[in-house]
C-alpha cells in the first residue's frame, strides 16, 4: 500500500530554501512552539512527511537527481546521448558524458535538487533541534514513537548529505537550523561531513524501530536495518577514494589505521543488519523484489530495506529507469521508460545461466500493434506488442521495473508513482563481503558474497557460483570478483558510478567499457576479460537478430522470459535464426558497424566516441550550479572543477 505523501503542516515549523547556497528564507506558518509540537508523535511525524515532500518536488529527487545522477558508467547510460545534435551542450547528454556545465539549463535553477536537498536538511534540522529542546537533550525521556522519529530525522538528514557528497564532493556543513549568522556557508571537507553522518547514525541506531515494528513496518520509513546499511555505505565511501583538485584521485582518509577502523565499522554494521533481518537472502526471490516495487508493495521484512516514497501521481522512477513503452496502452497513459538504460555491452557481460540477465536487461519495447488491433480486454486502447527498435544505440532498457508488472494503470502524463529503492538486502550482504575482504578476512568475504552468487547462478545446472568463489584465492582476486558482481547485481539501480568512484577506478572502467563498445560494434574478440579470465568474445554473436512482431507471446504474458528473439546467444547460427519465409521473421542490426544503414553506423560511432567527453575521474562530481554560486555572497565557488 502506498504511503500518503501529502504534507501535513499543522503545527510544523518549516523553512523554505530559495537559494540554497545556502541562502535560506525562514518562514514560520505556525505559532506553536517546538516543545508543544514534539509532545505529540502525530505532529512530530509531520517533520518526516515534510522531508518526503522535498523528495517529491518537481526538480528535486523526483525529476533531476534520480534521473540524471549516476550515468554514464560501465553498465548504465543515458540512452539518448548518441542521438542528440550536440552532446557537448545538450542539457541531458552533457550531464551523462562528464561535461556538466555550471549553467546547464536543466540544473541551473533555484528550485533544483541542490536547493531541495538543503530544504530537506533544514526541515530535518528544525525537527531534530525541537525534539532535543523539548526533552532537554535527553531523548530517553521521550515516548517510544518520538524516539523513533528523532532517529528517523537523523537518518534522513544523513542520507541526503550522503547524496550531496557523492554528487558534489565538498559541500556546505549545515547541521543546525539556519540563523542570520549562518545564512551563507562555504564548502566543508567531504571527510568532515561523512564523519558527522556516521556520528549521527550511531545515535539514530539507539532509537529507531527494528524492521516490521510500528513505523518501520513499511519500507517507506526508516528501520534499524537501514541505519545499519547507511552507516556501512557511508563508512565505505569515506574509506574509499575520490578526486581532489590539484592532487587527482586519492584516499579520502590518508591514515591506514583509520581506514581499517572504517572497514571494521562497515563490516559490523552490515553483519548486524543481516543478523537482525527476518529473512535471509536465500529465502528471497530476485525478481519479486522488483515486481513488488512495481506493485507498490511496501511491506518491510523482504528484500527492500528503504525506499524514497512517491505518491501515485508523483515520481519519475519507472519513467526513467524502467522498460520502454512507446505508446499509451492498458498499462499506462504515459508512454515513457528507458530514459536511462543498459550500456549495449551489458547483455553480453552476463552468462546465459545467470537468472539476473533477462530480468535486468531488456532488448524490446512495447509499441502499438502495426495492424491497429484493439486490445481485446481493453477495447478503448490499441493493443501493444513487443518489438525491437533502435538497437544501434539507445534501444535497450532496464527490465527491473516494468509498467506491465504494476497493479494499477498509470494515468499521469508525467509521473508514475513508483518508489525509488535506496537499499536492498543484497547490497548489505555485498558490503559485508567487501568490508571483510578489506580487513583480510577472505573466509567471511566468501561467506557473505556466496548467497548473492548462489541466487544468481541458478539456471541450467551451472557451476559458476562455485567456480567464481574457488577462483577468489586472495584479497585482490576477491576484490575483482566484488567489482564484477556488484555490476551484475545492481545494474539499473544507480549504484555503479559511486562504487567506481570510491574504488578509484572510474576512469579505468570507463576506458574498458568504451573499448568493449568498439569491440562489440566490430564483433571482435576483446582483450578485456571477465573475472574468470575469459575474453569478451563478441565474434560469437550475430550482427543481426530476428523476431516476429509480438515476439510470439501475448500481451498477458509479461514474465522476464516471455519473448522470443533469434540470434541473441553466443554461437547462434544465422540461417537458423533467420528461419524460412514461412516464419515471417523481421531482422534488425544490434550495435554493429556492419549495419547496412549509414545513419545507424554513424549513430553507433557517436555512442562510442561520446561515451565520455572528459576524464571521468576529474569530472566525477557535478559543479555547483551558477545560480547558487551567484547567491552565496561569495562563499561558494567551483575552483578546480
Amino acid at each position: 500500500m502506498k504511503f500518503n505523501k501529502s504534507l501535513y503542516l499543522t503545527g510544523l515549523t518549516l523553512c523554505t530554501i530559495s537559494l540554497a547556497s545556502c541562502n535560506l528564507d525562514v518562514n514560520q506558518p505556525s505559532a506553536m512552539e517546538g516543545d508543544v509540537i514534539y509532545s505529540s508523535s502525530e505532529l512530530a511525524n509531520n517533520a518526516v512527511m515534510s522531508i518526503h515532500q522535498s523528495f517529491g518536488e518537481t526538480n528535486s529527487y523526483r525529476g533531476r537527481f534520480i534521473p540524471y545522477f549516476g550515468t554514464n558508467n560501465d553498465c548504465e547510460i543515458f540512452n539518448n546521448y548518441g542521438g542528440v545534435a550536440d552532446v557537448t551542450t545538450d542539457k541531458e547528454a552533457s550531464l551523462a558524458t562528464y561535461n556538466a556545465q555550471v549553467d546547464n539549463t536543466y540544473m541551473n535553477t533555484s528550485n533544483n535538487a541542490w536547493a531541495k536537498m538543503y530544504e530537506g536538511i533544514e526541515r530535518a534540522n528544525m525537527g531534530i533541534n525541537d525534539i532535543e529542546n523539548a526533552y532537554n537533550n535527553d531523548i530517553s525521556t521521550a515516548s517510544r514513537e518520538i524516539q523513533h522519529l528523532y532517529g528517523e530525522l537523523l537518518t534522513l538528514r544523513g542520507m541526503i548529505y550522503y547524496d550531496l557528497v557523492k554528487a558534489w564532493g565538498d559541500v556546505p556543513y549545515r547541521f543546525e537550523p539556519v540563523t542570520s549568522e549562518t545564512l551563507y556557508l562555504p564548502r566543508t571537507s567531504r571527510v568532515t561531513v561523512l564523519k558527522k553522518i556516521i556520528e549521527d547514525l550511531k545515535e539514530a541506531k539507539k532509537w529507531v524501530y527494528e524492521v516490521g515494528n510500528n513505523y518501520a513496518a513499511s519500507t517507506e520509513r526508516v528501520s534499524k536495518a537501514f541505519v545499519h546499511g547507511l552507516m556501512a555505505r557511508t563508512a565505505l565511501l569515506l574509506a574509499g577514494k575520490s578526486y581532489y583538485a590539484g592532487e587527482g584521485v586519492r584516499y579520502n582518509i590518508q591514515d591506514e589505521a583509520e581506514r581499517t577502523a572504517l572497514y571494521q565499522l562497515a563490516y559490523d554494521e552490515s553483519v548486524e543488519a543481516i543478523n537482525e533481518h527476518p529473512k535471509k537472502l536465500n529465502e528471497l526471490n530476485f525478481k519479486n523484489n522488483f515486481s513488488n516495487l512495481c506493485k507498490d508493495i511496501t511491506t518491510a521484512g523482504l528484500e527492500s530495506i528503504y525506499e524514497i516514497p512517491f505518491s501515485a501521481g508523483r515520481g519519475r522512477v519507472l519513467y526513467t529507469w524502467g522498460g520502454r513503452h512507446s505508446s499509451a496502452s492498458r498499462f499506462t497513459a504515459l508512454a515513457k521508460g528507458g530514459v536511462c538504460g543498459p550500456i549495449p555491452t551489458l547483455w553480453y557481460d552476463y552468462s546465459k545461466d545467470d537468472m539476473r540477465r533477462n530480468i535486468t536487461v531488456v532488448p524490446f519495447q512495447w509499441a502499438e500493434d502495426p495492424n491497429g488491433t484493439k486490445d481485446p480486454k481493453y477495447p478503448d486502447y490499441t493493443l501493444v506488442v513487443r518489438t525491437l527498435s533502435n538497437l544501434s544505440g539507445g534501444g535497450w532498457s532496464f527490465g527491473k521495473l516494468r509498467w506491465e508488472w504494476m497493479n494499477r494503470r498509470v494515468t499521469s502524463s508525467n509521473d508514475d508513482g513508483v518508489n525509488w529503492q535506496v537499499m536492498r538486502l543484497a547490497d548489505i550482504y555485498m558490503m559485508a563481503a567487501e568490508a571483510a575482504n578489506e580487513l583480510g578476512d577472505l573466509a567471511n568475504a566468501k561467506a557473505y558474497i556466496k548467497p548473492v552468487l548462489d541466487r544468481a547462478y541458478s539456471l541450467n545446472g551451472t557451476t559458476l557460483a562455485t567456480d567464481k568463489l574457488t577462483a577468489a584465492t586472495d584479497k585482490d582476486k576477491m576484490f575483482n570478483l566484488i567489482v564484477e558482481e556488484r555490476k551484475l547485481e545492481f545494474a539499473g539501480e544507480a549504484l555503479r558510478k559511486v562504487d567506481l568512484m570510491r574504488w578509484g577506478i572510474l576512469s579505468e572502467k570507463m576506458a574498458e567499457a568504451k573499448q568493449k563498445l568498439m569491440d562489440l560494434a566490430n564483433r571482435s574478440t576483446s582483450l578485456i576479460t571477465d573475472f574468470l579470465g575469459n575474453p569478451y568474445d563478441y565474434s560469437k554473436y550475430l550482427d543481426k537478430v530476428y523476431y516476429v512482431v509480438g515476439m510470439e507471446h501475448t500481451i498477458d504474458q509479461v514474465g522476464e522470459d516471455d519473448y522470443t528473439i533469434y540470434g541473441m546467444e553466443a554461437g547462434d547460427n544465422e540461417a537458423t535464426a533467420k528461419g524460412t519465409s514461412a516464419d515471417n521473421r523481421t531482422s534488425t542490426f544490434v550495435f554493429s558497424l556492419a549495419d547496412t544503414n549509414a545513419q545507424n553506423v554513424a549513430k553507433v560511432q557517436k555512442y562510442i566516441d561520446s561515451f565520455y567527453l572528459n576524464d571521468p575521474d576529474s569530472k566525477m562530481f557535478w559543479p555547483i550550479w551558477q545560480v547558487f554560486i551567484n547567491s552565496s555572497n561569495g562563499m561558494l565557488n567551483n575552483d578546480g572543477y
